[in-house]
């Protein structure tokens, strides 16, 4: 009987020990575990975790029959509830997928292009009032100023957006 650096004792004639145990089982359950996992990393991570739980139990767990057994209860039930862990997540993840909506016309470029040439707040007066649907005394509130400012900014905005489209009259929004 020789001691580890732990503190653990091994008997090395027998192989009885933790030292010796993880080294004789490890790779073995880490094989079977990627084998139904599919993912080395994943199946090492699960073995460890198995003999992290071993380690604190290890005076009792090596008096049974059959100390690696559970060692391996213990990595599959981790692996099966990794599994659990990611089909919830991959399920609950595509109930949340947006649908998939149509691109933007090329209207609809030209416009925010379009309104990306007025000053800022012509071109927040113009979205609130054509796109927001908010009416002149709603913007002024929203915006801190008064109703006949409101008015000269979308004034002001249609004129640039009809210079901007070749439009002279102005009056097409």
């Amino acid at each position: 009987m020789t001691l580890t650096p732990a503190g653990r004792s091994v008997d090395v004639a027998t192989g009885r020990g933790f030292d010796a145990c993880y080294a004789a089982n490890y790779d073995r359950l880490t094989a079977q575990l990627y084998a139904y996992i599919g993912d080395l990393t994943e199946a090492q991570d699960v073995v460890q975790e198995a003999f992290t739980r071993a380690w604190p139990r290890w005076d009792t767990i090596e008096q049974y029959d059959d100390p690696v057994a559970w060692v391996r209860r213990v990595a599959w039930n981790l692996a099966r509830s990794r599994w659990r862990r990611v089909a919830t997540a991959v399920a609950f993840a595509r109930r949340q997928r947006p649908e998939n909506t149509a691109g933007p016309t090329p209207d609809r470029v030209a416009l925010v292009a379009a309104l990306a040439t007025l000053p800022v707040v012509q071109r927040r007066a113009m979205i609130l009032h054509y796109l927001g649907g908010r009416t002149v005394s709603e913007i002024a509130e929203d915006c801190d100023t008064s109703e006949g400012t409101v008015k000269s900014w979308l004034h002001r905005g249609r004129g640039a957006l009809a210079t901007y489209f070749g439009d002279g009259e102005g009056g097409g929004l």
